[in-house]
């Protein structure tokens, strides 16, 4: 089956297919570990030519494996090309890196990943560049951030932790009419939940170790594009102008294993979203939980903007206990649930956003934010909803 019919598939079908290995006709692509591959003068002369990603030549320039993944990412995600890294923190920088010059300036909004937020707020300050944070939710506040010299707006589909959801096609209007390139992270919601190059965005970042690869062991990330701003050949310029030269390939391993995530996650991400939302109406309702954040309810600020972008709205939600003594009460006397970093695994995992996290981060920039000491982040997996509640409620009665 060629791309273009392919691409012509509903989103599962896409999600499960891949084309047999030609050498052997596998219907599960092998896993390439070589570091270096032999030349001979016609695979030389290529290279010397430019036909770089044409042939194998360095493990760190590219790898089968790799690029498998690469191409399963861009028929999941909708987009033209596929850029496949080391990690999601990965995936932010070298795009960032290979859009900016010193000089240039970022508006992104106030609430994302805390690694996201420190390289924007300290590290890229060291070369000159620039961010305004604002609510990107506000799309007025955007406006009246953008500068002569701003390149980039910045934001997540599903806010980490506060779970804010931006209405994406104003943004998409103003920054494309003043050539602004509008970078999206997807982690929260995945491909499954939402697509946003089909809302126009241009370039889409994802934390591949959480629910692409969906089992809690693998790193990984992907950079996305389909864009009329960018030149078509923009993420092959920045694999071999930035990824190369930084040393951030995907391992083939992890590919593997990636590639291998994209083919369940439709049917994980379906049973997780059903027991999310029934999570979050049971605490809702619920004596010792104060508010709750989570796109499906009617309660949550941009309710009817996420049921516009993504109906399903995704597997992840917060709660607030109070404050930060009782939410480790709680966290710390979970059976079922694991108390752990990460997110995006079949086992539901919670953490404190603002002990964790975002503990480097200085507690007014956290409260601006909206993360409050008693928020509760809870990624749900593919356990019993009944006895996930069960397992919560046990540990609330404790508060």
């Amino acid at each position: 089956m060629d791309n273009k019919k392919r691409r012509g598939l509903n989103f599962d079908s896409r999600a499960v297919y891949t084309p047999p290995d030609p050498a052997t006709k596998s219907i599960s692509p092998p896993i390439i570990m070589s570091s270096s591959f032999q030349y001979d003068a016609e695979i030389f002369q290529r290279i010397v030519d430019g036909a770089r990603k044409e042939v194998n030549i360095y493990g760190r320039c590219g790898n089968p494996s790799e690029y498998q993944f690469e191409e399963q990412m861009m028929m999941i995600e909708g987009g033209d090309a596929c850029l496949a890294t080391a990690s999601g923190m990965a995936a932010i920088s070298i795009t960032l890196l290979g859009l900016l010059k010193s000089g240039d300036h970022i508006v992104c909004d106030w609430t994302t990943y805390s690694s996201t937020h420190e390289m924007l707020d300290h590290r890229l300050t060291d070369y000159n560049i620039e961010t305004t944070f604002v609510d990107t939710a506000n799309p007025e506040a955007v406006k009246a951030a953008i500068r002569p010299n701003t390149k980039v707006i910045y934001f997540e589909t599903i806010a980490n932790p506060s779970m804010k959801v931006a209405a994406i096609p104003p943004l998409v209007e103003m920054a494309h009419e003043r050539g602004i390139v509008v970078i999206c992270d997807n982690t929260f919601a995945s491909p499954y939940v939402m697509r946003p190059l089909e809302w126009g965005v241009d370039i889409v970042v994802e934390s591949a170790t959480k629910f692409i690869g969906g089992h809690s062991d693998v790193i990984g990330g992907s950079i996305c594009m389909k864009s009329d701003i960018l030149p078509a050949d923009f993420l092959e310029q920045i694999r071999w102008n930035t990824m190369v030269k930084l040393g951030a390939p995907l391992a083939p391993f992890n590919a593997w294993m990636l590639s291998r995530g994209i083919q369940t996650l439709s049917v994980r991400l379906e049973r997780a979203c059903k027991t999310a939302a029934k999570m979050a109406r049971h605490f809702e309702g619920h004596n010792k939980v104060g508010r709750v954040w989570y796109p499906g309810l009617e309660s949550h600020p941009q309710h009817e903007i996420a049921k516009a972008q993504m109906p399903k709205f995704g597997a992840m939600l917060t709660f607030d206990v109070g404050d930060g003594d009782r939410a480790l009460k709680v966290l710390d006397n979970l059976e079922l649930s694991c108390f752990s970093a990460s997110l995006g695994g079949v086992r539901s995992t919670t953490q404190i956003p603002a002990l964790m996290a975002f503990l480097d981060i200085p507690k007014e920039e956290r409260l601006e934010m909206g993360i409050s000491d008693g928020m509760i982040r809870l990624s749900v997996g593919l356990e019993d909803a009944d006895d996930l509640i069960a397992d919560f409620d046990a540990a609330l009665a404790l508060l």
